[in-house]
């Protein structure tokens, strides 16, 4: 029999995380963000760098709930959290000065969600 709903005991302990969160601090980012999380895999969000580069201003904290890829190129400093980085993204995002953080770190980093963009 198959089993219903997600099986990846880190994925379902952040989601947990991010409703505990998001309920504490009356914060709709990170209860938005679980939701995004519990969908299927097969609809997961990959996005480019160069999707990034053309959404973001130097100095943004962006929120991606999936994969980060390398295709493109950065011209400004960002901060991006996302579930997980290809290794040409996360060269290319250290080289121009930013910052490859994962879920967890952002939430520690900034409970509040202030300035945090989530982007799809």
């Amino acid at each position: 029999m198959k089993t219903k709903g997600r099986t990846d005991p880190e994925k379902i302990t952040l989601i947990r995380n991010l409703k505990g969160v998001a309920r504490l601090n009356e914060v709709k980012i990170w209860s938005i963000l679980a939701s995004e999380l519990s969908r299927p895999n097969r609809q997961r969000i990959a996005v480019n760098l160069s999707h990034l580069n053309r959404v973001s201003k130097p100095g943004d904290i962006l929120l991606i709930p999936g994969k980060v890829l390398g295709a493109g190129f950065l011209n400004h400093k960002i901060e991006v959290a996302a579930e997980s980085f290809s290794i040409s993204a996360k060269t290319k995002i250290n080289k121009i000065g930013g910052q490859c953080l994962t879920i967890e770190e952002l939430i520690a980093k900034n409970p509040k969600g202030t300035h945090v963009r989530l982007i799809k």
